[in-house]
């Protein structure tokens, strides 16, 4: 930035004088002059070129779906709506992805998974757990963000496969899926708070913990009538009770 502020007024001040004020020597800017770009950003433009080439090459986007939920956020009855999304948990071997599935009507978590990285799979398994917990007999609607997993194609596939009809937030806004959020919250403040986890693993246990043994069976919400999810569940009649 020196260099660039000495080149930019040479024709105003003396070159050797603003050196001196800025505490830089005139052979390090007439060095800078002839290679003015550092390594990093030179690497960083090619980089940036290579992104902008492979973009243009990739053929059809990701597909993007309308945001069928809109915001609708209480559901009659169980089974009906869920929503998706992901988060990350900090530790010392590096960051724990933590990817849910919340049934809209309870505010029950009925699927979830944790990796090292935050590919496709990790929502398909979150996913696929909701899926073989819950049973549903009827379409689903699965709200999510437009995260490159949620528009991948073997996401796409498993929702056909499984009569799940999806629905987007639109790009941006994270008020679209509320209730994920509000749970991502939850879990960081009551639990998660500042700390940082020794390993992955205790990470993934402290998460099971929180989830299946405090926040599903215990964690009372307003919306609930001051109940737990399952407690909420299980007052209700028909309510499907796998892998509790």
């Amino acid at each position: 930035m020196k260099y660039a502020f000495v080149a930019e007024h040479r024709p105003t001040f003396s070159m050797r004088r603003m050196c001196r004020c800025l505490n830089i020597h005139p052979s390090g800017f007439y060095a800078w002059v002839k290679n003015p770009l550092s390594h990093r950003a030179r690497e960083d433009a090619r980089q940036t070129k290579l992104l902008k080439g492979a973009r243009k090459d990739s053929g059809k986007p990701s597909a993007v779906v309308d945001n069928t939920l809109d915001r609708q956020f209480d559901v009659a009855a169980p089974d009906t709506t869920w929503v998706s999304d992901i988060t990350y948990i900090k530790t010392y071997e590096g960051f724990l992805y933590l990817a849910v599935v919340i049934d809209l009507y309870s505010r029950r978590v009925i699927g979830w998974a944790t990796q090292s990285r935050q590919p496709t799979d990790l929502v398909l398994q979150a996913l696929l757990m909701a899926v073989w917990r819950r049973k549903p007999k009827q379409t689903v609607l699965i709200h999510t963000d437009q995260g490159s997993q949620y528009t991948s194609r073997d996401w796409a596939a498993f929702l056909r496969a499984h009569n799940i009809e999806h629905s987007m937030s639109r790009r941006g806004n994270c008020h679209d899926n509320a209730v994920a959020e509000s749970f991502f919250n939850l879990l960081k403040r009551e639990r998660v708070r500042r700390r940082t986890y020794k390993t992955r693993e205790q990470a993934r246990q402290d998460i099971f913990d929180y989830i299946e043994m405090f926040y599903n069976p215990r964690r009372k919400h307003v919306r609930n009538g001051m109940l737990s999810p399952v407690d909420f569940e299980n007052r209700q009649p028909n309510v499907n009770q796998e892998g509790v």
